[in-house]
Formats: C-alpha cells, sequence, structure tokens
C-alpha cells in the first residue's frame, strides 16, 4: 500500500517514502498523527509521520516483498530460488509468525516437511 502524498512535500518525507512503501506503511500529514506513528522530525519540527500497516496481513506483505525481489511467484520459483526465498523469509522474521511454516508451503506448493528441511539447511 503506497504512502499517502504529504501536500507540501518535504525532502524527509520524499526521502522516507520508499522505505515506507517497502514495508507497507503510510505517510501522514503531521496534524494526523496519531500517538503510535513514527514522527518525521527536521530541524525540530514534525514534518510528518509514518504509521506502521498492521501485522494482520504481514507474512502476505513478506511472501510479496520477496516475491517481487526474486522476480517470481513462488509456486513458479526452482529449487535454489524457493530456498533462498526460505531463507530471505527467515531473514526477515517471517517464520516467528503462527501458522507461517503452513502458510508459506501452500503458497510456495510445497509441503511443510520440505519448508522445515529448508529451515534446518539454513541454520546447520
Amino acid at each position: 500500500m503506497p504512502s499517502a502524498a504529504l501536500p507540501p512535500s518535504h525532502p524527509l518525507v520524499d526521502a522516507v517514502r520508499p522505505v515506507a512503501d517497502a514495508v507497507g506503511a503510510r505517510i501522514v500529514e503531521a496534524s494526523s498523527a496519531e500517538p503510535s506513528d513514527v514522527p518525521l522530525m527536521w530541524d525540530g519540527e514534525v514534518v510528518g509521520a509514518v504509521r506502521l500497516p498492521p501485522l494482520h496481513g504481514a507474512l502476505d506483505r513478506l511472501i510479496a516483498s520477496v516475491e517481487a525481489e526474486l522476480g517470481n511467484s513462488l509456486p513458479l520459483l526452482p529449487r535454489e530460488q524457493k530456498q533462498r526465498a526460505i531463507r530471505l523469509l527467515d531473514e526477515r522474521g517471517a517464520f516467528i509468525l503462527r501458522r507461517a511454516v503452513e502458510d508459506v508451503a501452500d503458497a510456495m506448493g510445497v509441503s511443510r516437511i520440505t519448508v522445515y528441511n529448508y529451515l534446518n539447511a539454513i541454520h546447520r
């Protein structure tokens, strides 16, 4: 979900926008900031804020980012790329989420045993 435009544009907002977009966050105007938002400070002034995405859907966002990085959907990747996808997901913390192994296995078109085998090979 791309971050919302912040009129007028600000150099800090423009610099942070690609990071916010990459993690599924939104940039909001300073006047709309909530206590849980991350303020963007410039010379002592809040020029905007980053609103982090909810945890719900985090695994789907992680899978989408890995697919974009690898250039194909998980089921269409060759074995070596699937192993790389598992490594990337593991590095990004995907497997701390409940049912992540099962959900990644389903998304990848492999068994959960295969995902566990890839993870075991990574952690050896």
